[in-house]
Parts: C-alpha cells; structure tokens; sequence
C-alpha cells in the first residue's frame, strides 16, 4: 500500500464513503515508539528520542485484517486507517478507491519534493581557499 503518513483523518475517511461492516480485533491504543536517527543519513545510528503512535486492527466479513500505525493519539484516524488497508487488500476493491489513494500519494510526494526544494535553496557550502604555499 501507498505511504499514508500525512493524510488526514477527513480524507481517509473521504476515501472510504460508508465505513464497511467489521470486527476490531486490537481496539485502537496509544503508545509510544522509540525514534533512531542517522548522521548524514550513513552515520552511526542514536537515538532522537520517543514518538506517540496509535494502533489498530480489524477485519472485514471476508477474513480480510487491515493493520495500521498512526502518530498521534487519534483513535478514529488508527481505525479507519485500519479500514482502508484492509479494503485495498481485496481483489474487488473498486478502482475508485485504489484511485483515491494514488492522488492522495502524490500529493504527499508532490509537498515532500516542494520541502525538499525549498531546503536545498538554503544550503551554504563552505569551502577552505588556500593563499600562499
């Protein structure tokens, strides 16, 4: 499935129309997950510190489970992020939600590409010049 990190709890749920008949399985909690960092991306890795997630499981009258970690403490977000995963692993799935979830992707690539541009316009290069020998 697409990378959903950034959408919205009102555009998953736009996604979805009508929430599907399910069981949750693991009801929606809250915890925390432990964040590592890299220097320069390839250094050696250390620990950035503690990040709040929300997690959930359900599953759909056809035995299909949807699983879903999402920052932040919104239940309802969890769940429905639960919903859709288990939705887009059915073959029957409508091409109109598979749709959906591909405009909401770009959108994030598109505003990822966009953060990304604006950092590199601000990037100083330092140099050593060397006089004399």
């Amino acid at each position: 499935m697409a990378t959903l990190a950034r959408a919205s709890r009102d555009e998953i749920a736009t996604l979805l129309g009508a929430l599907p008949e399910h069981e949750v399985l693991k009801a929606p909690e809250t915890g925390t997950v432990m964040v590592e960092g890299r220097a320069g991306g390839a250094g050696r890795r250390f620990n950035l510190g503690e990040a709040t997630v929300t997690r959930c499981v359900v599953r759909l009258p056809n035995g299909r489970m949807g699983f879903s970690y999402a920052l932040g403490r919104d239940h309802g977000k969890a769940r429905l992020a639960a919903l859709l995963d288990a939705r887009l692993q059915d073959e029957a799935t409508d091409g109109e939600l598979a749709q959906g979830v591909a405009t909401l992707a770009a959108r994030q690539a598109a505003a990822r590409d966009l953060a990304s541009r604006k950092a590199a316009a601000t990037k100083v290069d330092f140099f050593t010049l060397v006089r004399g020998a």
